[in-house]
């Protein structure tokens, strides 16, 4: 199966991509806007994921001979078909930087090319940005809840859905992870990897403390115990001390325990007592065991003593928020804007190419994001969206643009990020967003506007259709 074949789309797109090219219209210009109305886990933000992994697969966006067959054997035009074979993607993005703190409604990313090749492509955008946006945007609010001081691991391979595991690694990453349980994902992203044990190891010895035993000598430089399998107090922690005492001898050290069943709080304060007064301050505890930023968040406010937080199906899955609801819509046709009528507001696009500018306050902190066309300088006033009677001035403000051209003529204007550069750039965005933004409970809500302009556009294109 090749996830980098353009097959790797739905089948309305290259229905109507036939539709385009039998009608000789398939080489008209057009420019689709991304972006999304509902930010997931009720949360103030979301952090932009995915975007160089959609630039790398744009740029070899090729029908193999194979893929032409298929499409064949599905009932396609020969005459299309003919026209895919030499088919390449060579329209222009411009986009937020990877790592962008984004928010509802506002244009993240556009393409403008062919209509063609806006259709063909769409189904991928959607699929890598949304996904990977959701499990940052996660990652971020865990690493938010926990601190600088602690580590992260993600151990969700297992429970992901599917080849969905290996984005879900790299933009755990991204958001605020350390490491992975994911070996590929290591490899692939350059992301440091880190496990334990299973029980199963455990269990298939007649006794714990020769598995213990057995484990710290095949691995004396990163070795972490299971100590739940059968008693973690009276026995795991007790038998955990015995090896570290033994590795101490040996000039080795234990690097830490690992708890991933039964009262958290109560058992890291417990085990974390017994290693101390063994003379083991320096092991760690490790817990596990469906956490996410809400379970974490009590066991901070109970005191736990854990170091390590391994988080798995929570995370990787988007857990309270299935998936980010990110949409792609036609906002020019043939250098005309176009515009999406609806008796509810939100669901109307705004129509033509367009700017975003980011305003921020003397302390370099994010205050709202204006939208304009795309030719107009920052605009000192925007309008609410949806209420146009809510006006903001926005003139003591520095504005930075934030559409930058990103992929020219089908290549890329940069060379490619690195996951640990683009969790850099998250952190450091993350750093400016003020913190009434973050707060799980009633996040604020951010300003988003429209300039006079575009506004004036919207309403102009509404009064036409409505007419028509």
């Amino acid at each position: 199966m090749d996830l980098q074949s353009a097959l790797y789309t739905d089948l309305y797109q290259l229905a109507m991509g036939q539709s385009y090219f039998l009608k000789q219209k398939h080489e008209v210009t057009a420019t689709f806007d991304y972006f999304f109305r509902k930010t997931p886990f009720e949360g103030g933000y979301v952090l932009f994921c995915g975007l160089e992994e959609v630039l790398s697969h744009l740029e070899t966006f090729t029908f193999s001979e194979g893929d032409i067959a298929y499409l064949a054997s599905e009932g396609f035009d020969k005459g299309f078909l003919e026209y895919l074979k030499t088919f390449q993607f060579k329209g222009t993005i411009k986009s937020m930087p990877e790592g962008t703190i984004v928010f509802p409604f506002i244009p993240i990313l556009t393409v403008s090319g062919t209509i063609l090749e806006c259709q063909l492509i769409e189904t991928y955008l959607l699929n890598t940005l949304n996904f990977q946006s959701l499990i940052a945007t996660k990652a971020s609010r865990i690493r938010h809840i926990v601190g600088d001081s602690k580590s992260l691991a993600e151990f969700g391979l297992r429970r992901a859905q599917g080849l969905a595991g290996m984005q879900a690694s790299r933009a755990a990453f991204i958001g605020g992870f350390d490491h992975t349980s994911n070996v590929l994902a290591g490899k692939a992203y350059d992301i440091p990897i880190s496990g334990t044990m299973a029980h199963a190891f455990i269990q298939s010895y007649d006794d714990e403390l020769t598995a213990f035993r057995d484990f710290a000598e095949t691995r004396p430089h990163n070795c972490v115990l299971l100590v739940d399998t059968y008693n973690t107090l009276k026995q795991g922690v007790p038998n955990a001390i015995t090896v570290a005492k033994e590795m101490e001898a040996r000039g080795e050290r234990l690097l830490g325990i690992r708890l991933d069943s039964g009262d958290l709080a109560y058992l890291s304060k417990a085990a974390r007592k017994q290693l101390d007064d063994a003379g083991l301050p320096y092991v760690k505890i490790a817990a596990s065991n469906q956490l996410d930023e809400h379970v974490i968040r009590s066991l901070k406010e109970q005191q736990a003593q854990i170091d390590l937080y391994g988080v798995g199906t929570n995370l990787v899955v988007g857990k309270e928020s299935a998936a980010l609801d990110g949409v792609y819509k036609l906002c020019s046709f043939n250098n005309t804007p176009r515009i999406k009528i609806s008796e509810n507001l939100k669901k109307m696009n705004f129509p033509g190419e367009k700017q975003v500018y980011r305003y921020f306050n003397e302390e370099q902190q994010h205050i709202a994001d204006a939208i304009t066309l795309d030719d107009l300088e920052a605009p000192n006033t925007m309008a609410h969206p949806f209420e146009p009677h809510k006006q903001m001035a926005l003139s003591p403000y520095q504005a930075v643009p934030l559409l930058q051209v990103v992929l020219k003529e089908g290549k890329r204007l940069h060379p490619e990020l690195s996951a640990k550069e683009l969790a850099n750039i998250a952190k450091q965005n993350l750093e400016k967003l003020p913190i009434e933004h973050k707060r799980f409970a009633y996040p604020h809500i951010y300003k988003v506007g429209l300039s006079p302009e575009l506004e004036a556009l919207r309403n102009q294109l509404k009064k036409e259709k409505l007419k028509r």
